[in-house]
């Protein structure tokens, strides 16, 4: 069983993000149940690397001394899976936003799909999505784009080691990808749509693993609650 003094000293925490849940809404969970455990009016917990909500899986959660470790969580290399649909674009790239425009995908070929994801190995440039959190000029690139303005999104070098498509169920296309800090998934869901003269989004997305952190060693909420009555 944890003590107060362990989560003060400092604790590594592996939750599975449920979907629809910001990663905030997890911090301010977690951070609330040690707190209710313990009868206590303050302790850190943070997380080392965002996911939207349309995102589940690996979060790192870190608390007490520990918060000062999560930069170096940050820039771990990431292992997502998930699908991309072809055939419609979203503003957001993902689900967050209506289809914008469609596509007809009956000429796209398995085999061109499998070469489409030959130009997005190594280091490669990367726009963001303009809904993002990403700041500018002091407001959050979402912001923006809620009010319907445009702006101008500087493009940031990424690199990708592994793009593998694992499953083809037309339009929906499986994949797993090994990628560096600051990747956008959404962004590269809308890239590849490009990528086959077509259009794309992200229509499910896991964080599988940051660094050697797996999510197969991750707990619920639910479960993380549980560990601390044991």
């Amino acid at each position: 069983m944890n003590t107060l003094e362990d989560y003060k000293e400092g604790k590594v925490l592996l939750i599975d993000k449920p979907l629809n849940w910001t990663s905030f809404q997890v911090v301010n969970k977690i951070r609330w149940l040690i707190k209710q455990q313990f009868e206590i009016k303050k302790i850190k917990v943070g997380h080392a690397g965002t996911l939207d909500p349309l995102a589940t899986g690996l979060l790192i959660l870190c608390t007490g001394k520990f918060t000062k470790k999560i930069e170096t969580y940050q820039a771990q290399i990431k292992e997502y899976t998930g699908t991309i649909t072809l055939g419609a674009t979203t503003p957001s790239y993902d689900l967050e936003s209506e289809i914008d425009k469609t596509f007809d995908v009956s000429n796209i070929t398995s085999e061109e799909i499998q070469k489409a994801t030959h130009q997005f190995i190594g280091e490669i440039q990367q726009q963001p999505p303009v809904f993002s959190a990403l700041k500018k000029d002091g407001k959050r690139l979402y912001e923006y784009a809620r009010a319907g303005e445009q702006v101008e999104i500087p493009k940031r070098t990424i690199h990708i080691s592994e793009f593998e498509i694992t499953n083809i169920d037309m339009p929906n296309v499986g994949f797993r990808v090994i990628c560096s800090k600051g990747t956008y998934i959404r962004s590269l869901a809308h890239d590849f749509g490009k990528a086959l003269n077509n259009g794309a989004h992200l229509s499910a997305l896991r964080r599988t693993k940051i660094g050697d952190f797996s999510v197969e060693n991750a707990v619920s909420i639910e479960g993380f609650e549980e560990s601390l009555k044991l």
